[in-house]
């Protein structure tokens, strides 16, 4: 995915807001330019605290069950937003939203595998990683 413009991160953050966000559109990208959007847009949520029934709403807006086995997961949306935020702190004052987008898109965790350093799939994909928060098995995170 690319971010032409400030304006397309928005609309993906609002999007997610509003449960109009395509589902086609809710992509690994995605998730990550509506984390970054809430985290440096949106001071009036709490991302952390908020997150999970943000996205639990949309998914349920969108079709997508939430269940022991599919759908929202807080392991990796904790620690999605835990990464983006750390990138998005070290991005020189000033920079575009949409450029930081399309860098954290070229650092490790544009790749949907970066958590695969830090927990071994059986626990990150387990029930209880995917309904509470369950610390990395294989090493600490960086942040």
């Amino acid at each position: 995915m690319h971010f032409p413009s400030d304006t397309h991160i928005h609309v993906i953050g609002q999007g997610l807001l509003d449960r109009t966000l395509p589902k086609a559109d809710w992509t690994h990208a995605a998730h990550l330019a509506a984390a970054a959007w809430l985290l440096a847009v949106r001071p009036d949520i709490d991302a952390p605290t908020q997150m999970p029934d943000i996205i639990r709403a949309y998914n349920e807006a969108v079709g997508t069950a939430n269940t022991d086995t599919g759908g929202y997961h807080h392991t990796i949306t904790l620690a999605s937003l835990r990464a983006v935020g750390d990138f998005l702190s070290r991005q020189p004052t000033g920079t575009p939203l949409h450029i930081a987008c399309e860098e954290l898109l070229k650092s490790p965790y544009g790749d949907k595998a970066w958590l695969m350093r830090y927990w071994s799939p059986d626990l990150l994909f387990s029930k209880e990683a995917r309904l509470g928060w369950i610390a990395p098995d294989r090493a600490p995170l960086p942040f």
